[in-house]
């Protein structure tokens, strides 16, 4: 009877035992993925472009909001400008087939392109900010993802997990919300027509950029990012300041300038400047995907900068979910695309972008 003990009542502490020490193994292999160094700089440098963005929001909607300036292609010129004196001229002291010259012989029209789409999607981004508030804008950015995931997939051959497919769809939804709650808060106070012209204009910038990321992300790994930035600069210098001419002539003759409106200035240009010069080292070692929804706490920065700064009413809770979400799903991409996006580039030798080396 002596010897039938151990498969008595003592019987289950062995399984349980063994149960933990699998539950702690497996918590351990997800602490070894997830909490690498690799995993937390980026979501550190993610953190970092956030805030330079919820920057450029800030000072944004203080000059449309408290002093009346409706300038978009001017804030976004005076950036081009810093992009072009640093970066551009880096590019015409280089030799070889990285010199300024050389690149404009081989790809100048492509350029004026990627040029074309950075320099609308910031200005009708920032235009929107004179129809709707900046939560809205800041919330409904996040429609770039799922058009930026669609062009990876066809461009750039990139495959992502189903967790992704769930945080686009968490995206969409906080877009759908936000939308409805933006037309239902116009018809309170009879500005629903603006502000969803303000909504539309968000979704298109969105896209564009979608458009920009995804050029970005091409020419910084196959490339440089010097030549990203000296060409964006050069040629976002060129468009902006024409566009400038003819758009905004009588807009900025009409400001009534002081050290105020000129902080704010020089404030937004340095927050795009810092954006512009940091997302190409995060895109090179992650994805534009991934970026993009690491820089979704933006929203969620915004959001408080809203409540607080702005006396903005919280009107959904779900884009602010979809946030953290964002930030969840920033590592996962980076462990799983490079390698594949480099074995369909070598695979796909014909494939459209690579014409740009």
């Amino acid at each position: 009877m002596e010897s039938d003990s151990p498969a008595g009542p003592g019987a289950p502490e062995p399984l349980a035992e063994g149960a933990a020490g699998e539950f702690s193994s497996l918590l351990r292999r997800i602490k070894g993925k997830l909490f690498t160094w690799n995993i937390l700089k980026t979501i550190a440098l993610g953190q970092m472009l956030s805030l330079c963005i919820c920057g450029t929001a800030i000072t944004s909607q203080y000059l449309a909001e408290r002093y009346k300036v409706n300038t978009p292609m001017l804030q976004s010129f005076i950036n081009y400008c810093l992009l072009f004196l640093i970066y551009t001229v880096m590019l015409a002291f280089r030799s070889g087939s990285d010199n300024l010259l050389v690149i404009l012989k081989r790809k100048w029209w492509k350029y004026i392109l990627l040029g074309l789409a950075d320099v609308e999607a910031n200005y009708v981004i920032v235009r929107a900010y004179q129809y709707t508030t900046l939560t809205s804008v800041q919330l409904l950015d996040c429609f770039g993802i799922p058009v930026l995931m669609a062009l990876s997939w066809f461009i750039l051959h990139a495959r992502y997990r189903v967790i992704h497919f769930i945080a686009v769809a968490v995206c969409l939804l906080g877009v759908g919300t936000m939308v409805g709650a933006d037309i239902l808060a116009g018809r309170e106070d009879n500005s629903g027509s603006d502000v969803l012209i303000g909504d539309i204009l968000v979704l298109l910038g969105a896209s564009l950029y979608a458009i920009s990321n995804v050029c970005e992300e091409y020419i910084v790994k196959k490339l440089s990012r010097q030549e990203f930035l000296g060409m964006v600069g050069l040629f976002g210098t060129i468009i902006s300041g024409i566009q400038l001419l003819i758009v905004e002539y009588k807009d900025i003759a009409s400001i009534h300038w002081d050290w105020k409106i000129a902080l704010l200035f020089v404030a937004f240009a340095l927050c795009m400047f810092c954006l512009y010069s940091f997302m190409p080292l995060v895109i090179k070692v992650t994805s534009a995907t991934s970026v993009n929804l690491g820089i979704l706490t933006a929203d969620l920065y915004s959001l408080f900068v809203g409540l607080f700064l702005f006396g903005y009413k919280d009107s959904t809770s779900c884009p602010s979910l979809s946030s953290w979400w964002g930030l969840s799903c920033t590592a996962p991409p980076r462990l799983a695309r490079p390698s594949r996006l480099k074995a369909a580039c070598l695979q796909s030798p014909a494939l459209g972008l690579t014409t740009w080396g």
